[in-house]
């Protein structure tokens, strides 16, 4: 008598994979859909000879969406949407392994490894003139107001020019690595009327202005590891009459007189004469014939 014994595959082992604790350091800039994890380091083995389904999870609050896994049944994790060191520099993922889909009613094993992922900061962001205005929620572009200040036509200063909204300064934005900014003019100043310190970003005079047009300068901030790091500024220098005097009015006290029940905007009058306005003046002496 021939007998057949055919044994039959009992799903009685979980998944399995090579590691269960891994760390991987993923530059700043690096490009959407590029693999971080590749599919090698990931796949877990079924001694029942199983397909493996995959689950990524991301266990770190506001860090979702950033990273995925080709396919259920590939377990490569790519980079899905661009990174940005000041929202998140690190993050934890979990990757299961399940010998049934998800939800299925049969027996399943489950496996898990975890990722760990640290965001590598790098030099991406041109310097900012400050102060300066976030024009995006993110707060990855700040935008800078243009500088204005005043100098004295035929007058020589030896101090540094005083600005609104305040003196030249930019920084990098990429706070961690606060790369070295310097500065230079690279516009606005075909005479050579000012300079601007390399390092300070102090703006000075090196001889008169002699003409009473303004200066619109081009002031440029520059990383020095990196000259493609780069931003520029407006600063316009009014040349003005030097003022010596300073005004004043001509009387002490002004007398009006005004009537109950007047519409807004109506005449105050002169005291004691209704038929003219009154009128409130001011001298300079510096600007006699005005």
């Amino acid at each position: 008598l021939e007998i057949l014994v055919t044994i039959l595959n009992m799903n009685d082992n979980s998944p399995v994979f090579k590691q269960t604790n891994l760390t991987k350091v993923v530059p700043e800039d690096t490009k959407v859909n590029a693999t971080i994890v590749a599919r090698e380091d990931l796949s877990a083995s079924d001694a029942d000879l199983d397909i493996i389904f995959y689950e990524l999870t991301t266990i770190v609050a506001g860090t979702d969406g950033y990273f995925a896994i080709k396919g259920v049944n590939n377990p490569e994790i790519y980079l899905q949407k661009t990174l940005d060191y000041e929202k998140f520099n690190s993050t934890t993922l979990v990757l299961y392994a399940r010998d049934r889909p998800v939800g299925s009613t049969d027996t399943t094993y489950t496996a898990t490894t975890t990722i760990n992922i640290f965001i590598e900061e790098v030099d991406t962001k041109p310097p900012w003139f400050l102060p300066c205005t976030f024009i995006n929620t993110d707060k990855s572009i700040c935008i800078s107001s243009p500088y204005t200040g005043r100098v004295n036509i035929s007058e020589m200063s030896t101090e540094p020019l005083i600005l609104e909204p305040g003196p030249i300064y930019a920084i990098d934005p990429d706070y961690t690595l606060n790369e070295k900014i310097v500065y230079s003019i690279v516009g606005g100043d075909t005479d050579k009327v000012f300079s601007v310190d390399a390092d300070t970003g102090n703006l000075t005079m090196n001889k008169l202005a002699t003409s009473p047009d303004s200066y619109l300068l081009q002031v440029m901030a520059t990383q020095v590891n990196n000259i493609q790091k780069y931003s520029i500024a407006s600063v316009e220098i009014k040349v003005i009459n030097k003022s010596n005097h300073a005004p004043y009015f001509e009387s002490r006290i002004y007398n009006g007189t005004v009537f109950v029940g007047l519409a807004p905007r109506s005449f105050v009058f002169q005291a004691g004469d209704l038929s003219r306005p009154l009128m409130i003046t001011a001298v300079d002496d510096d600007f006699p014939n005005v």
